[in-house]
């Protein structure tokens, strides 16, 4: 069993979006909960979000990635996608994490929907002032 090729996981979080992968040596084949990249992330943007950790570092098509994505929107999973190849490369290489962390894409992104406090009906919104 020792002669599979070693396969590297790793987590990314953003928002309330999680994406846990799984990344072989391979040609490049991205799957994200059972449907291929262009399927699951339909803008180019999101597409590019994803893969701008390999383009990077340079390894373009040299791996496979199975991922899990969950919570959040599309926009969330993409981001937090990004964070998880980010760590995965570092995993394959320490080397890679100089280049990384230089464009950001090692820093988890803090941003979260502020809470709905009691008595008000939002996070900042105040209900009308009568005074009288």
């Amino acid at each position: 069993m020792s002669t599979e090729a070693p396969e590297f996981v790793a987590i990314g979080r953003r928002k309330t979006a999680v994406a846990r992968i799984r990344m072989n040596a391979g040609s490049g084949k991205i799957v994200i909960n059972g449907r291929p990249l262009d399927e699951y992330f339909k803008t180019q943007a999101l597409q590019n979000t994803v893969l701008a950790p390999f383009e990077i570092v340079k390894q373009v098509n040299q791996f496979d990635l199975k991922v899990n994505a969950d919570g959040g929107g599309l926009q969330g999973q993409a981001g937090a996608l990004r964070l998880a190849v980010s760590r995965a490369l570092i995993e394959v290489n320490p080397e890679l994490r100089a280049v990384l962390k230089a464009e950001g894409f090692l820093r988890r992104d803090p941003r979260m929907k502020e809470r709905k406090k009691p008595g008000q009906p939002g996070a900042r919104k105040r209900f009308q002032f009568s005074k009288r």
